[in-house]
């Protein structure tokens, strides 16, 4: 068998949202698939500095926040923040509309404090949603939105109650930035990201795929939410889980188990990499 690469997804796919810690199943896969010679990588709509505790595993990349920052154990692939004129008119139409907002940098996550009690009411139903509501509730790596110092941003991660909140920024920014909503009102609640068309998940694996040298037919890619779309459609097997958006299972070669089923075992088993 071809050596293969592989990219997972984190929340809702190689742990379970909000969580930093895989099942141990997954990573008896994972070593046993890295010990056969595969390359496994994160693909996460993470930045770096809240997908390290995941990274610690012994990954040997990532495609982090949502592919705007790429890298290997060795090198930095991609590099590309939100412009400073873009970021400014996007946080102050969502501002302006009573839109909650966090933002990432490489290294630091920011919030806008009332957005816990925004997140109270929220469905449990989404990833997205309860991987933000337990970052703030066990305070990991979100700091106050009044202590951002001006880094570059690669993302805006949105939470409001009306599609018609985000119109002002949608029209402002919509040539050049892609509105991914994730739920659309999950008990009131519409989340979702402000991601900049040169990038996503998808041309992220295939950066990585040529620097590694390997072929798009021999990329394996899991993920659970529209926000792994674009990697889903790229790679050359996509496998979604069974606790995953319901479009991307449609298009997925392949449906496994849950997350907290051991589904990446069952996954990687089927599919021969163990």
């Amino acid at each position: 068998m071809n050596r293969k690469l592989i990219f997972l997804d984190i929340d809702g796919t190689l742990t379970p949202a909000g969580s930093n810690v895989p099942p141990e199943s997954a990573l008896k896969a994972i070593r046993a698939a890295q010990k056969k010679g595969h390359m496994v990588f994160l693909c996460t709509g993470r930045n770096p500095a809240m997908l390290a505790p995941v990274l610690a595993y012994g990954f040997e990349g990532a495609v982090a926040a949502a592919g705007g920052y790429v890298f290997t154990k060795d090198e930095v692939l991609f590099d590309c923040p939100m412009p400073k004129a873009d970021f400014e008119t996007g946080m102050e139409l969502l501002r302006e509309n009573g839109v909650f907002r966090t933002i990432e940098a490489v290294d630091a996550t920011y919030g806008d404090e009332d957005l816990g009690e925004f997140l109270k009411n929220a469905g449990d139903n989404n990833s997205e949603l309860i991987r933000w509501r337990k970052a703030l509730a066990e305070q990991l790596n979100i700091l106050p939105m009044a202590g951002y110092d001006g880094r570059p941003i690669y993302k805006i991660v949105f939470m409001c109650l009306e599609d018609s909140q985000l119109a002002p920024a949608r029209e402002a920014l919509g040539p050049r930035y892609n509105f991914v909503v994730q739920t659309l009102k999950a008990r009131g609640c519409l989340n979702g990201e402000i991601i900049n068309k040169k990038f996503d998940k998808g041309k992220g694996v295939r950066l990585v795929a040529e620097r590694l040298g390997f072929a798009i037919e021999d990329t394996i890619g899991f993920g659970d939410s529209m926000n792994d779309l674009e990697m889903i459609e790229t790679v050359g097997t996509s496998v979604c889980m069974e606790n995953g958006n319901p479009r991307l299972k449609e298009i997925s070669d392949m449906v496994c188990p849950s997350v907290e089923d051991d589904g990446l075992f069952a996954a990687f088993e089927k599919l021969g990499l163990l």
